[in-house]
């Protein structure tokens, strides 16, 4: 069977962005050339080879396999040279911090650097201090961008038009960067978003997001196209902000009666990992009629080529 090949789609203005470090930093015209890129390389068996004698290197300050894997498989597939730093293993355990850690590397002329970090706006810091590209990982609790690119990759793959669609995202919003940015990027894209979770793990001034707020799943889910649920992220937790697991599961957990709340066909997205039974039930989790997860994984590669290749074709134009 012959390989599919397309031309890779360009923008119809100057896309000059060098970094990637929240959803707002783009425009709407921006977003859509980047899903425009996702979608072709979600499609194309032989991506063309536009980092070829780039270096991308992957700096993850917290555990990550889907994430960093992703990245790593993405940045291969357009011809780059990928290094992955064990930042356990690093002079970053001996003391190092950041901005000399940001030296250090700016010394090696890394053409893009795919930070995670702990803390909220490690990664802007470093943009400003690097000469190449800065992806941001995911930060702390603000931000994670390229999880909310892919997730609406993922919804115009399966639905085409995500606008006017009703969204959910349950659980754990006030740990959550993933909630955040797909706030932003959803509501964006003309979405109806709605916030579901226990009062403790709904942030402050949600409310004020441009989102309903729902405690209760069965008002909460009522009439949404897709409900995306979010891990319970104990190890960001000071406090007990939830009775136990079990009855986190029974009043918040998706299971097949709390999906019946929702619109018939809703569709099921979680950015992973997963804890079953505690936040999804298996049945719905490995469902492929109504489970866009495995999906989700597919297409986060996609959606990363699409983004290094924007980051670094453009600010080399």
């Amino acid at each position: 069977m012959p390989a599919t090949t397309f031309s890779v789609p360009t923008p119809d203005y100057p896309f000059t962005h060098r970094h990637c470090l929240s959803v707002l930093r783009f425009t709407r015209p921006d977003i859509d050339y980047l899903l425009a890129l996702g979608a072709h390389f979600a499609e194309a068996d032989t991506p063309e080879q536009t980092l070829a004698g780039a270096t991308v290197v992957n700096l993850f300050f917290e555990n990550s396999t889907r994430t960093e894997k992703s990245f790593e498989l993405a940045a291969k597939r357009l011809g780059a040279d990928v290094i992955s730093m064990n930042v356990g293993t690093s002079s970053v355990k001996k003391g190092e911090t950041l901005l000399d850690t940001a030296a250090t590397l700016n010394a090696m002329a890394p053409d893009v650097l795919v930070v995670r970090h702990n803390a909220s706006g490690a990664p802007a810091l470093l943009s400003q201090k690097v000469t190449g590209s800065v992806i941001n990982a995911g930060d702390g609790m603000h931000a994670h961008p390229t999880q909310a690119l892919l997730d609406a990759l993922t919804l115009r793959m399966k639905l085409g038009e995500i606008g006017g669609k009703r969204i959910a995202i349950c659980g754990d919003i006030a740990h959550s960067r993933v909630a955040r940015s797909n706030v932003e990027l959803l509501t964006m894209l003309g979405a109806e978003v709605r916030l579901v979770g226990p009062p403790t793990l709904i942030p402050a001034g949600a409310r004020d997001w441009g989102v309903e707020v729902f405690e209760d799943m069965e008002t909460g889910l009522a009439g949404c196209d897709v409900v995306m649920m979010l891990r319970l992220q104990l190890e960001r937790m000071g406090g007990a902000f939830v009775p136990s697991k079990r009855e986190y599961f029974h009043f918040h957990g998706l299971d097949r009666r709390k999906l019946g709340f929702a619109k018939p066909g809703a569709l099921v997205m979680h950015p992973g990992p997963m804890n079953r039974g505690v936040e999804i039930s298996s049945d719905i989790a490995d469902d492929p009629e109504v489970s866009l997860i495995t999906a989700q994984v597919e297409m986060g590669v996609a959606m990363r080529m699409g983004l290094l290749h924007a980051l670094y074709t453009g600010s080399a134009a």
